[in-house]
Parts: structure tokens; C-alpha cells; sequence
């Protein structure tokens, strides 16, 4: 018998046919979950090492439940920190239900409310509004036309003055707005041109009579006078000035605006005064007017070359039957936290009836806002005890933070309030048109809601609020409070347990791999590739071994 006949009867079923005879490289590779005779190492250390990682997995599972809890719960304390936003703008004077909207009967009078003002009707009657003073000079050609040597006195309110003369420096419109603007009267002037020419307008800063300011030139006493140049083809304006003969009786001259300096000659010789003599001229600049006198006159010219367009006054109205003066049309403090706006007043004066009231659709807003933040989270907290299609409740269902949570929001929904004087109209959160449905989550009757703001709004102020801020929005934060503290808040700690329990397993599998698996995938590589290399000499070792028995049976 040869040697692999001998093997091959030792290792098989005890038969001696060649074809019962036993693969041993096969044997071997089928011991290590090879397909094919001989050792894959790699194949090998992967199988023992992934057996040897089975608590990995199991760890690894703890961690992803450990994050989908964390992820659910974090929601949860987002929806209810949000709830809890909410009732804070419920609660404070400056929130939405301390907001305040005013309307008016007349567009007469506008006003505004500022946060808290005290709701109530008034009544605003304008007599006249508030005027801003101005002037403006006589036509010239243009902005940068010379003007002729004139001299005029501007004086504020206040009676600050500035003289000012032309002719000298300055020779045109332009450098006489600049002149003035210099002078810090509390006016500005401004040069208009327009297709007939160019005018000097000067307008006071402010408004009311305070802020007032006049236009005169110096006397003139002489035989011989000239009245400032107008361009060509330009017009007065409404002035008028005083002419007084020698020994005569002083007679006031009136211009009209459209007048030219001829019209206006004739009209001073229309009125034959003694020795005066009136001509209308012409000069580079324009046109002009000189009075003659056989003897001495004197000519009052208080604004002869500008026109007051507006005298600056003061508003007056009267309000809730107080009268009231005010330099601009803009009034405050008359009524608390209102300030008013005059826009317009009629002849005779008409009442305009003002209302302060609560901006209902601020309160409604806000209201609605926590409704949608509670169906938030109650929806949240639900979730977690739905059955899903595997038949498996949510992560957290066997959590008591989200137990705690369910039943705060519930139990806030039967707060009652109780006025420890008088009565109420909004006494729970259904008066308000809030009511619970299917799974907790509440649905808003926008026309309850509305009507209770608009009809009640301070029934609806002391649901929320109470009388000393301990109403509803007040009692339910307490409660979340024990939910959202970020310190020691139930989200607080139990994130952080989360947090910690899986940083620990996270650790653990480091550990595990550092500490074992590495040095096993070491030993069995090494152990394998020795079992391989022992596999790749056997055919030869056989081959003597067949030798030995070979020759050992040929020499019997």
C-alpha cells in the first residue's frame, strides 16, 4: 500500500479505494470557512475579529438609541422653551398685550400710542396748525445777476439781527443766501429759479411763532430816492412801504404782486402829495423807480424788495376741552403716551374722536403663536407613544422627563381664573375660543378669539397677566420652569446623562479595540499565516512521507 493509501485509510471512512481517500488541504480550509483549499489570512482574521466585536455592536446599539433620544428629547425642550417665549411676551407690560393701536374719525388728526398707554377715548378740535415764517425776494434775471446796492436788517423772534448789504461782496443771489446762512439766525436761505428768473426764499428752521423772524431796510431822508432794480420784464410783489412829504402827513404806498415799477409810479402821482414826483427807469439790472422832491421826504421802507409769503403761528387746538398751544403739529403730553399729528383745520373747527385701544391683531398673533408652540410639542410628546408599522413605541416612551412633560401641558389647560374683585368674561382659555381636541393638541375659534379682544381686552390682559403678573402665562412658566431651568431643569439633566452615557460607551469601544482587538487581529494573523505556511508544505512532507513508506514497503 503506498503512503497516501496508508494516510488516506487512517483519515478516511476505512476503506482502501484511492477515490475514499481524504483533501487535507481541503480539511484545513474548511476548518477556517475558506471556499478553496489553502488559508485566506485575511478572510480568517476578519471572521474571528468580527465574533470577537459582538459587544461592540451591542454597544454601538446603545449609542444610536442613546442619539435618537437625545435628538427627540432636544426637540422637545426647543418646542417647550418656545411655549415658554411665548407666555413671556404674554406676561410683560411690553409685550403684545400692552401694544396699543389709536383710531381716528378724521384725517384731521392722526395719532400714535406708546406701549401700556392707558386705553380710553378723547376728543381733539384743530383751530389752526402750526406756520413756518418765510420770505422771498424780488425777481432777478438769474442767480448770478448783480444786484444793485441795497441794505436790509433781518431780525429773529428772539430779536438777534444781521445786516446785511449788497453791492459789497455780495453781488448776487447766490452769495447773499450764503451771507445769511452765516449769520445763525435759525433760518435758511435757499435761491429758487424758475423759466422768469431767480428769487432769494428764506424759511425759518422751525415752526410756531418762537421761531418768527422780519425783513426791514433803513429809513431813506433825501430829495431823491431809488427804489432796488427788477429784472427786465419782472414784477413786484405784495409790499408796501410809507412816503412822507416835508411837513407832510405820512401816507402808506401798498404794492401788489404782478405790479410793475410804472404802475406803481402812477400810482404815487395819482395821489398828488406835495413836491413828489415818481418815475419809472432803467438800469443794467432791469428796471427801476426814482422819487423826486422839491424838498426833503422821507421814505419808511420796512420790507421794500421782499415779501413775508407766511407769518409763523403757533398751533392751536383743544383737546378732551383743554386748549393747547404748540409751536410745531406735533403734540405730546396733553394725553399720556399719545402723541398726536395735526394734519388739517377746518372752518368752522371740527371735533375729531381719537381711541386708544389694544393692537388686537398683535394680541391675536401672539396668541396663536403659543397655540401653534403647544400643538408643537404636545405633538412631540404623542409621537413617543405611537405605535410605529414595526409595532414599537418612540425612543422615549419609558422616559419620565417626557412623562413629566405631557403632563404639564395638560394640566395647564384647566387653569381657571378667579378676580379677587368684580367679575371676568374671559375666566378659562375656551372663553378665549382655545379649546383641547384629539391627542391634547387645541384648535382656536377665531371669532371667539377676536370678539374677546376687541370687546374685552381687559379681561383678556388679566387672564394672562393677573392682577400683580400671576395669571396664566405666569403659572404655566413656573411649571415649565421645572422643565427648561437650564441648570438643573429636567431637559437639562437628562440630555446631560444622555450625553454622558454614550460618551462613555464611545469610550468603552475605544478601549475595547485598543486594548483587545488590535492585539487579537495581531495573534491571528501570526496564527493563521503559520497555519497557511504549515498548509503550503504539506504536499512535500507528504511526498516524503510516501517516499519513506514506499521505500519501506519494497524492502519487505
Amino acid at each position: 500500500m503506498s503512503s497516501v493509501s496508508a494516510v488516506n485509510t487512517l483519515l478516511g471512512s476505512g476503506t482502501s479505494t484511492a477515490s475514499s481517500s481524504v483533501d487535507i488541504s481541503s480539511i484545513l480550509a474548511a476548518t477556517v470557512g475558506a471556499t478553496t483549499p489553502g488559508i485566506d489570512v485575511t478572510a480568517a482574521v476578519a471572521a474571528a475579529i468580527y465574533a470577537d466585536r459582538a459587544p461592540e455592536r451591542n454597544w454601538q446599539a446603545d449609542i444610536t438609541t442613546l442619539t435618537s433620544q437625545t435628538t427627540a428629547l432636544t426637540a422637545m425642550q426647543t418646542a417647550t422653551t418656545a411655549i415658554a417665549t411665548d407666555l413671556t411676551a404674554l406676561n410683560t407690560l411690553t409685550g403684545p398685550l400692552s401694544t396699543r393701536t389709536v383710531t381716528s374719525s378724521s384725517t384731521d388728526v392722526t395719532a400714535t400710542a406708546a406701549t401700556g398707554t392707558v386705553a380710553g377715548s378723547h376728543t381733539v378740535e384743530v383751530q389752526n396748525l402750526a406756520t413756518t415764517g418765510a420770505w422771498y425776494s424780488d425777481l432777478e434775471t438769474s442767480a448770478t445777476s448783480a444786484l444793485p446796492a441795497s441794505t436790509f436788517t433781518l431780525t429773529s423772534a428772539s430779536g438777534a439781527t444781521a445786516t446785511i448789504t449788497t453791492g459789497s461782496g455780495v453781488n448776487n443771489l447766490n452769495q447773499l443766501a450764503t451771507a445769511i446762512n452765516g449769520d445763525s439766525l435759525g433760518v435758511t436761505a435757499t435761491v429758487v429759479s424758475d423759466p422768469t428768473g431767480a428769487r432769494l426764499a428764506i424759511i425759518a428752521n422751525t415752526s410756531g411763532t418762537a421761531a418768527d423772524f422780519s425783513i426791514t431796510t433803513p429809513n431813506f431822508t433825501g430829495t431823491s430816492w431809488t427804489a432796488p432794480a427788477i429784472p427786465t420784464g419782472g414784477s413786484l410783489g405784495a409790499n408796501s412801504f410809507t412816503l412822507t412829504p416835508n411837513g407832510g402827513t405820512a401816507t402808506t404806498i401798498s404794492t401788489t404782486a404782478g405790479e410793475t415799477y410804472a404802475q406803481l409810479a402812477t400810482a404815487i402821482n395819482a395821489l398828488n402829495l406835495p413836491g413828489i414826483t415818481a418815475a419809472a427807469g432803467t438800469e443794467s439790472n432791469g428796471t427801476n423807480m426814482t422819487i423826486t422832491g422839491t424838498s426833503s421826504f422821507a421814505v419808511d421802507e420796512p420790507s421794500l424788495g421782499f415779501t413775508q409769503a407766511v407769518t409763523a403761528t403757533n398751533a392751536n387746538a383743544v383737546v378732551d376741552g383743554v386748549p393747547v398751544r404748540s409751536a410745531t403739529n406735533t403734540i405730546t403730553g396733553v394725553i399720556p403716551g399719545v402723541t398726536l399729528t395735526l394734519s388739517n383745520a377746518e372752518t368752522p373747527p371740527t371735533t375729531t374722536n381719537l381711541t386708544v385701544a389694544s393692537n388686537a391683531s398683535n394680541v391675536s398673533t401672539a396668541i396663536n403663536q403659543f397655540v401653534s408652540d403647544y400643538n408643537t410639542a404636545i405633538g412631540l410628546v404623542n409621537a413617543q407613544y405611537t405605535a410605529s408599522s414595526t409595532g414599537t413605541e418612540g425612543a422615549l416612551a419609558s422616559d419620565p422627563t417626557v412623562r413629566e412633560m405631557q403632563n404639564t401641558l395638560e394640566q395647564a389647560l384647566s387653569y381657571v381664573n378667579k378676580p379677587t374683585t368684580g367679575t371676568t368674561t374671559v375666566s378659562t382659555l375656551s372663553d378665549l375660543g382655545i379649546t383641547a381636541g384629539t391627542g391634547g393638541t387645541l384648535t382656536v375659534d377665531s371669532t371667539t378669539l377676536d370678539n374677546a379682544i376687541t370687546n374685552n381686552a381687559t379681561d383678556v390682559q388679566n387672564f394672562f397677566q393677573g392682577a400683580t403678573l400671576n395669571g396664566f402665562a405666569n403659572k404655566m412658566t413656573n411649571s415649565l420652569s421645572a422643565l427648561t431651568d437650564t441648570a438643573k431643569g429636567a431637559f437639562t439633566i437628562d440630555l446631560k446623562s444622555m450625553s454622558s452615557s454614550s460618551a462613555a460607551l464611545t469610550s468603552q469601544i475605544s478601549d475595547y479595540e485598543s486594548d483587545y482587538i488590535t492585539n487579537q487581529q495581531t495573534v491571528l494573523t501570526a496564527m493563521y499565516s503559520s497555519a497557511e505556511i504549515a498548509l503550503q508544505q504539506l504536499p512535500t512532507q507528504m511526498a516524503q512521507l510516501n517516499a519513506e513508506l514506499g521505500n519501506t514497503s519494497s524492502s519487505k
